[in-house]
């Protein structure tokens, strides 16, 4: 009984709720005033470069830090080698 008498409540509330408006762009809408122009395309560009060179950087340093890591077990067999030997 409760149940049935929320429903119709909400029912009522949806039905007499006003629709959303629909919105419409204004009389003096003009596309060079949206758009980012000249400003948004220099800072995408930098962003764009500053994201470049940070991955040749981070490839740069995974490089060597590999490099670095093999060199290290060369020694320590050589050294290995040398102490058996």
């Amino acid at each position: 009984m409760i149940a049935a008498l929320l429903e119709s409540a909400q029912r009522a509330v949806v039905l007499a709720a006003p629709s959303s408006p629909v919105p419409t762009p204004g009389p003096d809408f003009n596309e060079d005033t949206v758009t980012p122009g000249l400003f948004g395309f220099v800072t995408m560009l930098v962003i764009a470069l500053a994201a470049v060179l940070l991955a040749l950087d981070m490839v740069r340093r995974v490089r060597r830090t590999t490099y670095t890591a093999q060199v290290k077990e060369r020694l320590d067999a050589e050294e290995a080698e040398r102490s058996d030997g």
